[in-house]
């Protein structure tokens, strides 16, 4: 019984993902977060605005 507990964390940290490494890098993506923005789908937050497109135009870029 043991042996299952060891086992269920092997299989834990073989199959842990990385984070943020299934993002595919879009240049306007890059963009928005270097210049300290988010991206969000649909519309922005009420006291953001939406100052360009994200993941290839699919989400908003939103600054304050």
């Amino acid at each position: 019984m043991k042996i299952l507990y060891l086992l269920f964390a092997v299989f834990l940290l073989l199959f842990q993902a990385t984070s943020g490494s299934a993002d595919p890098l879009y240049a306007d993506t890059v963009e928005c977060r270097s210049q300290g923005k988010f991206c969000r789908v649909g519309a922005c937050p009420p006291t953001f605005a939406a100052t360009g497109t994200c993941h290839g135009g699919l989400m908003n870029c939103c600054s304050k």
